[in-house]
């Protein structure tokens, strides 16, 4: 009885210890947007994730490090074997040159914090003055 007893105790541990829980795996952690247009609008990426444990992944929070970055996310549990998005648009107005943003992620999962960046550099267009025409007149001129 003490050898069977004995046998569950272990195996209940070992159940426990080896039980993986929720994991994320992400397809990329950086994206590189490369030149984007200062009055171009948002540039929006999305980084694809998926739950390669065993357990619901719940992402609870995904904060950017600046007001210019806004991040979305699923915010349903994932499934194990589905994927979930991390929707990040990046406002470039007023903001010329190189940047380089990060994105905290929170999860259920083991690791307490995962981090994504987007990259970049913001070009200014310079619009060509415009040209002031002339009135056209009603009269005509003396010939």
């Amino acid at each position: 009885m003490k050898k069977i007893s004995l046998f569950v105790l272990l195996v209940s541990i070992s159940v426990f210890v080896f039980a993986e829980g929720p994991a994320i795996t992400f397809e990329k952690t950086t994206h590189d947007f490369q030149e984007i247009n200062e009055n171009g609008g948002p540039a929006k990426y999305n980084f694809e994730f998926t739950n390669t444990g065993d357990e619901p992944l719940v992402v609870n929070t995904v904060r950017a490090s600046c007001g210019c970055t806004t991040p979305e996310w699923t915010k349903t549990p994932i499934e194990p074997g589905e994927k979930g998005i991390i929707s990040v648009a990046y406002n470039p107005k007023g903001r010329p040159g190189s940047f380089a943003k990060s994105i905290s992620v929170t999860t259920n999962a083991g690791e307490a914090q995962h981090t994504l960046i987007i990259k970049g550099k913001v070009v200014s267009v310079v619009e060509a003055p415009k040209t002031v025409e002339a009135p056209k007149s009603s009269v005509e001129a003396p010939k």
